[in-house]
């Protein structure tokens, strides 16, 4: 199977993975305004189960060094199963809960507390289970990500300032869902081996733990997204007779490349983890939100309207971030 060879090489599929991570929102955008997230949401996470398949039948099982996809499916032990599982059931309702937040309480809140959470949390926890690299540059780094994602907010609170107070159901769900976005991934690398050249026997190699992970968040939609279909947060209730009804083959195309997109991500953070470590795979990863905002920018001209000063935050949350990501880049080194 494909393993990267260096450091270096790891640090790129990071940044890939961050790439990925903020951008698949922009497929939702790209959908008609008449096609609720829930139904979208059920697209995307059939993507993320045909690209782990397409990974693993490829990249999974390809070379001589590792175990081939399936084989190495064969051999996982009942705890890795279960734990990889869970990692997809927890991400599922952590990404559900955060979209909520947006839509209740807008990014200024859903971002710094959600993915603020998230990115520190997850950082710790996956210091703590495998500490690899200087943690001095390691927390220093994710600080000034997180002040950089705090930043972000400020801009978008001047660009909606009409926002006169913030609803306590916003912080509520943008805090429950940092807090589990903060522990999913830690279920997903517990299932995976640490030597992926000679992998343990019981545990998982990247291809194999991100597809049970993805079955874990297609079956858990059964559960978190038909209840957000049926009594969302905000917004119209819909049915699994409108997904049928409403939805064309271009809405349907489009919900699932966000999957796919967002997959690439998540698969290639755990195969270049071998070489950086879970901690700085998922730290760099959750830089995602600076990504986002990029597009946010410079694409879709989200702040050409924006209030005199907004630039100021602009240029600073993406400074506070490119120092930030080089400081988690070279914790390794």
């Amino acid at each position: 199977m494909f393993i990267p060879a260096s450091y270096s090489l790891a640090v790129v599929l990071c940044v890939i993975t961050m790439l990925c991570w903020g951008s698949w929102a922009n497929t939702q955008k790209l959908a008609s305004k008449t096609w609720p997230f829930p139904l979208f949401y059920w697209d995307y996470a059939i993507g993320i189960i045909l690209l782990t398949l397409i990974f693993g039948f490829t990249l999974g099982s390809s070379g001589e060094a590792g175990r081939p996809f399936l084989e190495d499916l064969a051999q996982g032990e009942q705890s890795s199963f279960v734990s990889a599982f869970i990692g997809g059931v927890i991400f599922n309702i952590a990404n559900l809960l955060i979209v909520a937040a947006i839509d209740v309480a807008g990014m200024a809140v859903a971002f710094p507390v959600g993915i603020g959470i998230a990115l520190v949390l997850g950082v710790i926890v996956n210091y703590m289970a495998t500490p690899v690299g200087d943690p001095i540059l390691l927390f220093i780094g994710v600080a000034l990500v997180a002040l950089a994602i705090i930043v972000d907010a400020l801009a978008y609170r001047k660009l909606s300032s009409k926002q006169a107070s913030t609803p306590t159901k916003g912080i509520l769900l943008s805090l429950a869902g940092g807090i589990l976005m903060g522990f999913f991934y830690r279920f997903v690398a517990a299932s995976v081996s640490t030597d992926f050249s000679n992998p343990e026997p019981g545990l998982f190699t990247p291809y194999s733990a991100v597809f049970v992970f993805s079955i874990g968040i297609f079956v858990s939609n059964f559960l978190w997204n038909t209840y957000f279909m049926y009594k969302p947060i905000k917004g119209e209730a819909v049915s699994y007779a409108d997904y049928f009804k409403r939805g064309d083959l271009r809405l349907h195309a489009i919900g699932i490349l966000g999957g796919v997109i967002w997959c690439i991500g998540m698969s290639l953070s755990m195969i270049a983890s071998e070489k950086a470590g879970f901690a700085i795979s998922y730290g760099l990863g959750q830089g995602a939100t600076m990504v986002a905002a990029a597009w946010g920018v410079f694409i879709w001209k989200e702040f050409a309207d924006a209030p005199k000063g907004t630039n100021r935050y602009i240029n600073l949350m993406f400074l506070f971030f490119i120092v930030g990501l080089a400081l988690i880049i070279f914790s390794r080194g």
